[in-house]
């Protein structure tokens, strides 16, 4: 668990990251370089979701050997789907990773929604909807493990 107070913005208790693949983790369905480190030494404080389209079809090779759980969503209504897992889970918490529009609900119901731009893009609407933004998932991740760094960032 993640437990930090930030001043002006409040208590977080966050024990569970729920995120997204492409765009997030990985690009053109590849995990990208130093998340797979990162991933191993945050679940040891959280535990890791991974939800995603899996437009590649290769995000379980990927992901197989991580201490994550995957979830493959459907083709309709992923953004629906995102925030109803967030939900399930209680978004109070939640810490979100997305970049893209089917990525827009759920960081805006989590207790914390970062958003990354990275070479796939992201959706101007679900930057709008998050609490940070970062500039790659290493950044995201290192943020994560460094609360410190959350309350620099939020704090009033």
């Amino acid at each position: 668990m993640i437990n930090t107070d930030i001043p002006g913005h409040g208590k977080l208790e966050l024990k569970y990251l729920v995120s997204d693949y492409n765009g997030t983790l990985a690009c053109d369905g590849i995990l990208l370089p130093d998340i797979s480190p990162l991933i191993i030494e945050l679940s040891k404080v959280l535990e890791i979701h991974v939800l995603t389209a899996d437009t590649f079809g290769i995000a379980k090779n990927y992901l197989e050997d991580l201490p994550v759980t995957l979830t493959i969503l459907g083709k309709d209504n992923q953004d629906q789907g995102k925030l109803d897992f967030v939900n399930k889970l209680g978004a109070d918490s939640v810490v979100t990773m997305g970049n893209g529009r089917n990525d827009k609900l759920m960081l805006a119901d989590s207790a914390l929604g970062i958003c990354l731009l990275q070479k796939e893009g992201l959706n101007v609407q679900t930057l709008q909807s998050a609490d940070i933004l970062c500039s790659s998932a290493v950044d995201a991740l290192e943020l994560l493990l460094n609360p410190k760094r959350l309350t620099a960032t939020l704090r009033r």
